[in-house]
């Protein structure tokens, strides 16, 4: 078993409810870095991404933004 950082991009759009279009307005993050990360296509995410997504819907909890999953190896 090993171990993968997942980033709840549909989570927090649907949570919040709001496109990945106006999250991408509100943190100043590129369209394209937050569909890939949702879809799956992208596997790294910058500090200050995280940072931006946090200020931009008020979330004090990373953990809401990303979690720490088991995966088959």
């Amino acid at each position: 078993m090993g171990k993968k950082v997942i980033i709840n991009i549909t989570k927090l759009t649907q949570k919040h409810h709001i496109s990945l279009r106006e999250l991408s307005r509100l943190s100043d993050v590129r369209h394209a870095a937050l569909s890939e990360l949702s879809n799956g296509k992208r596997e790294n995410i910058h500090f200050s991404h995280i940072e931006r997504i946090a200020e931009a819907l008020d979330i004090k909890d990373i953990r809401e933004i990303i979690d720490l999953i088991e995966v088959d190896d």
